[in-house]
């Protein structure tokens, strides 16, 4: 599986610094020596390490380093002299996946300096850990039935918009699950019957206020961005901060043990509500519905899709709840294992109605997604997974510099993605 040996000589032409670890005047970096970090199974992937202080080789001190399977499966760890040089470390990967390199120096006063370096060896080809169980259709078949019994029960409070032009309002809709839909909606002023394409735009992890999106209304769409939690918008950042130390301490693995206890089996409610509120808009045109966001976010975006056919553009950056049954899987690490790596049966079994990567398996939906070579919260491990079973047009940002974070050039992208689509569907 994995081969690590030391270079005595060797002539790195072409570095690619992944990460980078800055505190005082010392810098650390790991690279490799392919640009765009991709690998073709078998081929050795090399990773230089420079330790600088202004600017300067240090040539004092000692490195530690870890070579894993996507920071999950360790394969060779120990230390290195530092002697102004700079160290290098080799290995390769016999199945798909992505090999990361972490060091970390401490300096002098006792500083950890932290870098962290990864290659991708056919990520195309990483496969899922387990299929959907055999009844993932019918269950939830039967709990959109069941919410399709409740009343919406929209509520709407305007409120000042934030561009011209634009409409908003705070929404409240009845769900199942045990809490409320709660959002802001946008709409262009002159919007008219049939007319526009509608976007809805979900949360990452955490305890948050909804964000009103007036911008996307004023590029002629209909937008509704709402909360993770069904909880109220437009408080100040000590009420979300009281919530998430309080009611909402560790959500994500709330009643994990059972499918029909899970926390995210109402957040996935909250979502077929809001995509059923912008469907039953009447300047919706009936042709293009769009689902977006970030890590938590991201994976909702898939779930949305799976969820509802009425989908038919997703957009995830760094998408979590990624293959919850795998040993590398994504955000939240929802299965327990034991110290023999076991996972718990029943988290195990339950996990898998709600993970993003078997409702990727549910729709032919066109697909922006991006992902973090060196992102320990959404492993790219577990996001390609998820990625390699979309079976819509799909395109990959890869950002091997990235850890868990949003690329500087994704809004820009994002954009470019839904125009270009509603283009598409319009002709």
């Amino acid at each position: 599986m994995y081969s690590l040996h030391r270079l005595t000589l060797l002539v790195v032409t072409t570095l690619l610094t992944c990460a980078l670890s800055a505190q005082a005047e010392i810098q650390v970096s790991v690279g490799t020596d392919q640009k765009e970090a991709l690998y073709a199974l078998g081929e050795t992937v090399t990773f230089q390490v420079n330790i600088m202080e202004n600017g300067t080789p240090l040539s004092s001190g000692e490195l530690r380093y870890e070579i894993s399977n996507d920071g999950a499966q360790q394969f060779d760890a120990g230390t290195r002299a530092v002697d102004g040089s700079p160290i290098l470390f080799t290995g390769t990967l016999s199945a798909p996946g992505f090999l990361r390199c972490t060091v970390v120096y401490t300096d002098a006063t006792g500083k950890r300096h932290v870098a962290v370096g990864a290659g991708g060896f056919e990520p195309l080809r990483i496969p899922a850990s387990m299929a959907p169980p055999e009844d993932f259709d019918a269950f939830w078949a039967e709990k959109k039935a069941l919410q399709a019994k409740l009343p919406m029960n929209p509520r709407l409070t305007p409120v000042k918009a934030k561009a011209e032009g634009v409409q908003a309002y705070d929404v409240q809709l009845d769900a199942l699950g045990g809490a409320s839909v709660s959002g802001y909606y946008s709409r262009p002023n002159d919007a008219t019957e049939k007319s526009l394409p509608a976007v809805l735009w979900l949360h990452g992890a955490g305890v948050r206020s909804s964000v009103q999106r007036d911008t996307v209304a004023a590029e002629g769409m209909l937008i509704l961005d709402i909360n993770a939690h069904g909880i109220p918008n437009g408080h100040d950042k000590d009420y979300y901060a009281a919530l998430a130390k309080g009611e909402f301490k560790g959500y994500m693995y709330r009643g994990r043990e059972s499918r029909e206890d899970s926390y995210f089996l109402g957040m996935y409610f909250r979502i077929l509500r809001a995509l059923d509120f912008l469907t039953a808009q009447s300047e919706w045109d009936g042709q293009v519905l769009i689902t977006i966001g970030s890590s938590q976010g991201g994976g909702q975006s898939l779930v949305a899709a799976g969820l509802d056919p009425r989908v038919t553009a997703l957009i995830a950056n760094v998408p979590a709840m990624c293959d919850h049954t795998a040993i590398i899987n994504g955000w939240p690490r929802l299965v327990p294992r034991d110290g023999q790596g076991n996972p718990d049966p029943a988290v195990l079994q339950a996990s898998r109605y709600f993970d993003a990567m078997n409702f990727a398996t549910r729709t032919n939906a066109d697909a922006l997604v991006s992902v973090g070579f060196i992102d320990n919260t959404c492993r790219p491990t577990s996001v390609y997974a998820a990625y390699n079973n979309l079976t819509g047009e799909k395109q990959m940002l890869n950002k091997p510099l990235m850890a868990h974070a949003v690329p500087p050039e994704w809004s820009a992208m994002t954009l470019k993605f839904m125009k270009d689509h509603i283009a598409k569907m319009k002709k």
